[in-house]
């Protein structure tokens, strides 16, 4: 799976600004300049520029270029801030998938799968399903995985037991405080220990995770519930730096990032570091409905064999017909269309 032209420019821009060969107040070189070295068009590195001005690693100062603005050092422990109202409304909305579009789909899978949908077939979840979940992170999220990466759960609860499976019980798990309630009930009731860590405005205080003695940081960089924060370009990246000097893990939760009011994707933690150190995870619930309790995860590539090695013996606890349905409604862009049409009537009511 190829990645657009101008993702591939943003990226390796912010690696520069990242590892500082673009220091801080320094600029970087012009649109122009840019377009020439890397043989684009100037419309693919404008797009680039943009999404670094709007992730908060560059600003346009007039007359001049762009600046960069990013500082590994920039954590300051903060007040919590109010909730930001905007993303907290994502959380809260209640909008479900259109039930003719669900049913016509039920019917469709129901003739043309057969009797495919009473067989229960590998632990990790359908193969077929694994990997329209593939394209779809793939083309809408920018991570790019192998179809063997991802593992089907029934629901967001049995992927957090599912996490300790992988990772064990004998690590201490830090949560963000506050946090969904869900997550240290399930935590605690597998037996691990919990450091609750305080958020500030833009994630988990950086005094937070200097102190932790936590080894598994769970994380919901997009919006966390219920306080609304969202971390910013450098938050997420002192996160991934924590989990590499402390030789750590990062389960990222990315739940309801598909309902995100911005035109643009929303980078995630696996997009960052996708070899070792990042657990994404997932769920259907918000995005169709309730009822369907399907979640999923995708496993960091270097760890992935030894990985699955300690769940071969699990069996997926979500049907075969749940899944060539929700495979269905992806692949024939209902999935997508819902999304687009809640987010625009988000967008209206700002």
């Amino acid at each position: 799976m190829k990645k657009t032209i101008y993702l591939t420019i943003y990226e390796k821009i912010r690696s520069k600004i990242v590892d500082g060969t673009y220091a801080y107040q320094t600029l970087i070189p012009s649109k122009r300049t840019t377009s020439q070295d890397y043989h684009v068009s100037l419309i693919s590195v404008e797009h680039a520029y943009n999404l670094l001005q709007e992730e908060g690693y560059i600003n346009a100062v007039e007359r001049k270029g762009y600046v960069v603005i990013y500082r590994e050092k920039d954590f300051f422990p903060v007040a919590l801030e109010k909730p930001n109202t905007q993303k907290q409304a994502v959380l809260e909305n209640k909008e479900i998938f259109s039930y003719s579009t669900y049913a016509k789909t039920m019917r469709k899978v129901i003739a043309d799968r057969g009797k495919d949908i009473m067989v229960c077939r590998e632990n990790q979840g359908l193969y077929e399903f694994r990997e329209v979940i593939a394209r779809y992170l793939a083309r809408c999220r920018n991570i790019y995985v192998e179809t063997d990466q991802i593992v089907i759960t029934a629901g967001a609860e049995a992927a957090y037991s599912l996490i300790v499976m992988l990772l064990g019980r004998y690590r201490i798990y830090g949560i963000e405080m506050p946090s969904y309630e869900a997550i240290a009930k399930i935590y605690k009731s597998e037996g691990v220990r919990l450091d609750h860590l305080k958020m500030g405005s833009n994630g988990i205080l950086s005094s937070e995770l200097e102190r932790t003695p936590a080894s598994v940081l769970h994380v919901t960089p997009f919006t966390s519930y219920p306080t609304g924060v969202t971390a910013d370009a450098g938050k997420r990246q002192e996160y991934i730096s924590w989990a590499k000097e402390t030789s750590a893990f990062i389960v990222e939760d990315d739940y309801a990032s598909e309902y995100s009011p911005s035109t643009k994707i929303e980078e995630t933690l696996f997009s960052m570091e996708p070899e070792r150190s990042v657990i994404y995870m997932n769920s259907f619930s918000k995005t169709i409905c309730p009822a369907t309790h399907i979640s999923y995860i995708v496993l960091p590539a270097k760890m992935k064999d030894r990985m699955l090695k300690l769940i071969s013996s699990r069996v997926c606890g979500v049907s075969a017909f749940d899944q060539f349905v929700t495979a269905e409604l992806i692949n024939n862009g209902s999935f997508e269309r819902h999304l687009n049409r809640v987010k625009r009537q988000m967008r209206k009511q700002k």
